[in-house]
């Protein structure tokens, strides 16, 4: 699998594309987003109902704390791919370092994040690909602590009544540099989608609903069966 397929498959980081790509022709090249006006972060435009105290460093501090409170999440996802193409299926997480992308019939991924290595195994070709979790973008959620300010490059940061948007940068060791767009419910906090752009310019947006921070995955789900596919 080659270090762009990987990263349209794992960005997401937190994020993370997959099945559609797998299932499909090769996807439509997105322009990659235009870089912010300016370097240092922004708020909103003027006009816009943006909340008094949900200054840039107030959102990220709010972000940091978000992650850095539940350290486990199960959630059904939704993904669009690059091509248009829709899937989804169930996200685990358990930091530090455990995820898993149960895809959704008729897709036939998974990725699975064991703490130290990250797999991804198509159950229809019976193949598994195992990489480092430092060698992708899942190095920085699936830490312990998170600190966007210390573990990326935080490019933007926008809020409105409804939503508060990061725009972070994190650079992948063998593949370059990809972009992650955090939405974040204003009310709440919580984490409700994000949008990965590759070092490609490919495009994946991952929705998030029926969240819960509380249960406790099953850790069987976790576990990656490495001599099964040798």
């Amino acid at each position: 699998m080659s270090s762009v397929r990987l990263v349209s498959l794992i960005c997401l980081t937190l994020a993370l594309s997959g099945e559609a790509v797998a299932q499909s022709a090769a996807p439509t090249k997105l322009a990659p987003p235009a870089a912010p006006a300016s370097k240092a972060i922004s708020k909103q435009a003027p006009g816009a109902a943006v909340q008094t105290n949900m200054d840039p460093a107030t959102s990220i501090a709010r972000a940091n704390s978000y992650f850095n409170s539940h350290l486990t999440m199960v959630a059904d996802f939704v993904q669009l791919s690059a091509d248009g193409r829709r899937s989804g299926g169930t996200l685990y997480l358990q930091r530090p370092g455990k995820l898993r992308f149960e895809y959704a019939h008729p897709a036939t991924l998974e990725i699975i994040a064991d703490g130290t290595s990250v797999a991804i195994r198509d159950r229809k070709l019976a193949t598994q690909d195992v990489y480092f979790i430092g060698q992708t973008p899942l190095k920085f959620l699936l830490k312990e602590r998170i600190d966007l300010g210390r573990d990326t490059k935080v490019l933007d940061v926008r809020a409105d009544d409804k939503s508060v948007t990061i725009l972070v940068e994190d650079k992948v060791a063998f593949s370059g540099t990809s972009r992650i767009r955090l939405v974040f419910d204003t009310a709440t906090f919580h984490l409700k989608q994000w949008t990965v752009t590759d070092p490609q310019g490919y495009e994946t947006l991952v929705s998030l609903s029926n969240v819960d921070l509380a249960q406790k995955p099953d850790q069987q789900l976790f576990k990656i069966n490495y001599e099964k596919f040798n």
